[in-house]
């Protein structure tokens, strides 16, 4: 690999100008074609197996108009809005929706059937939409189209907001001010690790023109596969991540070249052969982790898995082909503009802080090991209580008008308002049918409104599910069930006490399923079904509960056998494959900590303690382990490099970490800036990432730059081992440190 991406490298310096022409060429057509074609996004909530997606099906097939629930377009005013005027713009309003072309119907709060969608001093009201479109194919025009049909209550000085996946729809904060912090970070930080103005720019440069063609991939790809709504702002973060850290490695390698008197061409060459082979090797890591998301077998998860990878794999090959191409026409100008803080440390000899800090290590391999895993362990104790849970709305912006409709359902009808349950029931044998004449008076009696007591939907099995269900203590309210032609189907909501991201609504839609329901409908000839929006997402939790501990298997395995193809020997990947996962649960104890438990919770902007997102911990661990390896990958092949150039395995560790420390801490650094910066985004599942991320970048720091040098140190000459009938089997890869081209220059055995 590292003589394949030798010839690469010397290709893009030496045919700089086509090569960057290509690029150009390419990232403008890739850019053209996504934002004509359109970047079509679609959170599928599709969960086969699902108490949700068996309510979906049902609804679908028997009761279409009812399968998509419907959105609240929340009206709040100084005044009643049953009176006068603003009684004559609710009803403008709810007709101005009715014929827009994306809504199945409407219930007005003004309409006998939408009664309790008025509070009693009537100003706070809700329109209850039905939407043709579900949530997941649902996009920013049809959602903009139903928005405006509300002007007339705008119009009227009415305020007006739009809740449910409607309101989702319309309140994706930006990601501008993150991403511009991110980048300015990362500026600096490449300034202070380059010590050159000409040289500091580039990695950021570079990673920004892979993101754009790898965004412009991602939106294409929509076309074809659900890309979720979230899925770009992740390929964001990690795209500038890794593409900024991936050019950082090659370039610090091309710098160490130059100052030794290599020719530049040759240098860039060298560079990509080495530094460029592990950076392939890290990037494929990288990707394979995102790609194990697949055996989820969630499409959402699967779909994030997918976008992400593009974004990497463009990553990857800007870094070895954009590049060199950039740093062919700099040539040695590179080195111009000098920032003098400090002095290049030229090799593993040099004394300086990196030799001392290894030479620490070296001395008390024991010490450094075993304090890095105590750190780790007290920070993983709080990931004991990790419970996963839906998404929170009440934490968006106050501007959105999502948090905005949240707000207003919640002080005028209860929080639970905002995230209402759908049961459907699904009726085999005898159809409902209207009660007898006595029965419906018994139901009128028990209140039952003579509408429904006359109709189908007073079907004495029907009205007992009801009212037992209603009985539940964290049940506000149920409402009139609405039934097929032919009586074989009926669906109706449930209103919770609790906020639709509580334990105690997931408490709720569990014990529904698992006995209040087959309780009420044993017998009958009925089956009910919890879904809609809310419970959609309990069962996404559910099943990535399920999942994460076969995906996180899967992903170890394949590393483990990754770093044993590139290092030839089994300890070392051990020792990091366990080091990695108990650095992962750390990074779970801390966001725990923080989201659950609410440390340091009103610094990052959220108002409450909230539920760690189901699927954040599964893109989590995928992303980062693949990550971890990017650092374990540039380390041990510094010391390998070493070892096999004659060293003992005492001087290899110490001399790989001094010639890679410095490095892998600013590229660290960098991660964690543009990581941390996204804390910002207003979006509470956003600010998940962005801490768990960042913090898991330190974390990953601490283990390469500490644990893994000491557990090194402590194995000895047993880090090579590797059984001779596996050395005969496995191919030589020759990650970052072909001998065969370190024999072409003298000077590239001391080079770091």
């Amino acid at each position: 690999m590292s003589a394949a991406l030798h010839r690469v490298g010397a290709f893009a310096a030496r045919r700089a100008p086509w090569v960057l022409a290509a690029w150009v060429v390419i990232a403008i057509a890739l850019v053209v074609v996504a934002n004509s074609t359109g970047r079509p996004e679609n959170d599928n909530l599709n969960l086969p197996g699902t108490g949700s997606q068996s309510a979906t099906d049902l609804l679908d097939e028997k009761l279409p108009e009812q399968a998509n629930g419907s959105v609240p377009i929340v009206l709040q005013s100084d005044s009643s809005l049953a009176q006068g005027q603003n009684m004559q713009a609710v009803e403008s309003t709810a007709k101005s929706l009715a014929v827009n072309q994306y809504v199945q119907s409407v219930v007005s709060p003004l309409d006998p059937q939408g009664a309790a969608q008025i509070t009693k001093d009537g100003k706070i009201a809700y329109i209850a939409v039905a939407l043709k479109v579900s949530s997941g194919d649902l996009d920013d025009d049809e959602a903009n189209s139903v928005f405006d049909a509300a002007q007339p209550a705008r119009d009227a000085g009415i305020e007006v907001s739009a809740g449910g996946y409607l309101g989702q729809q319309l309140s994706s904060p930006s990601t501008g001010l993150s991403e511009i912090i991110g980048v300015l970070g990362a500026l600096i930080i490449l300034l202070v690790a380059f010590r050159t103005f000409v040289a500091a720019p580039l990695p950021v440069t570079t990673a920004i023109v892979a993101l754009a063609c790898g965004l412009a991939i991602v939106g294409l790809a929509g076309h074809a596969i659900d890309v979720p709504s979230i899925a770009p702002t992740l390929g964001i973060m990690l795209g500038l991540a890794v593409g900024t850290d991936y050019s950082l490695f090659i370039i610090s390698r091309h710098l160490r070249f130059l100052e030794e008197e290599v020719e530049p061409d040759e240098s860039i060459a060298r560079s990509v052969g080495t530094s460029g082979s592990a950076v392939v090797f890290a990037g494929c890591t990288v990707i394979i982790a995102l790609l194990c998301l697949y055996f989820s077998g969630i499409p959402l998860v699967r779909s994030l898995g997918y976008t992400t990878a593009m974004v990497v794999a463009t990553a990857v090959i800007a870094a070895v082909t954009l590049l060199p191409a950039v740093l062919g026409l700099l040539g040695r100008r590179i080195l111009n503009l000098p920032f003098r803080w400090g002095q290049r440390k030229q090799d593993a000899d040099h004394p300086g802080g990196w030799f001392r800090w290894a030479g620490a290590i070296r001395n008390h391999p024991v010490v450094a090991s075993l304090a890095g895993i105590v750190i780790l362990g007290l920070l993983a104790i709080p990931a004991l209580d990790m419970r996963l849970g839906a998404e929170d709305f009440g934490q968006l912006p106050e501007d959105t008008t999502d948090r905005q409709a949240y707000d207003a359902l919640a002080e005028g009808f209860g929080v639970g308002t905002n995230g209402p349950l759908l049961i459907a029931v699904n009726v085999v044998g005898q159809p409902l049918a209207a009660p007898s004449p006595q029965d419906a008076q018994s139901e009128e009696a028990q209140g039952v409104p003579p509408q429904i007591a006359t109709t189908p939907a007073g079907d004495t099995r029907l009205i007992h599910l009801e009212q037992e269900i209603s009985k539940q203590g964290d049940v506000q309210s149920v409402s009139p069930a609405a039934t097929d032609k032919a009586g074989t189907a009926a669906v109706f909501s449930v209103t919770p006490k609790t906020s639709p991201s509580a334990y105690a609504t997931q408490d709720l839609v569990n014990h529904l399923r698992d006995e209040t329901i087959p309780d009420a409908t044993k017998g009958t000839g009925l089956t009910g079904y919890v879904g809609g929006t809310t419970a959609s997402y309990i069962d996404l939790a559910t099943k990535i509960s399920d999942k994460l501990f076969l995906v996180i298997g899967i992903v170890v395995v394949l590393s483990f056998l990754l770093l044993t193809l590139a290092f030839r020997t089994v300890l070392v990947p051990l020792v990091s494959a366990l080091i990695n996962l108990l650095a992962v649960a750390a990074a779970y104890g801390i966001l725990t900590a923080v989201f659950e438990k609410g440390f340091a919770l009103s610094l990052i902007g959220v108002d409450s303690e909230m539920p760690v997102v189901s699927y954040v911990p599964l893109m989590m661990f995928a992303i980062l382990f693949g990550l971890s390896m990017d650092y374990q990958v540039f380390l041990v092949s510094r010391i390998a490099e070493r070892h096999s150039g004659g060293a003992d395995n005492s001087e290899a560790v110490r001399a790989g970490l001094v010639n890679s420390g410095r490095v892998i801490a600013a590229a660290a650094t960098i991660m964690f800036a543009v990581f941390f910066s996204f804390v910002l985004n207003g979006d509470p599942v956003v600010k998940q990432f962005g801490i768990g991320l960042a913090v898991s970048v330190a974390i990953d720091a601490l283990v390469v730059l500490l644990i893994m040098p000491g557990l090194l140190e402590l194995t000895g000459e047993r880090n090579w081992y590797l059984p001779r009938w596996l050395d005969r089997a496995l191919p030589d890869l020759k990650v970052e440190g072909d001998p065969e081209m370190e024999a072409k220059t003298p000077t590239a055995q001391a080079s770091a």
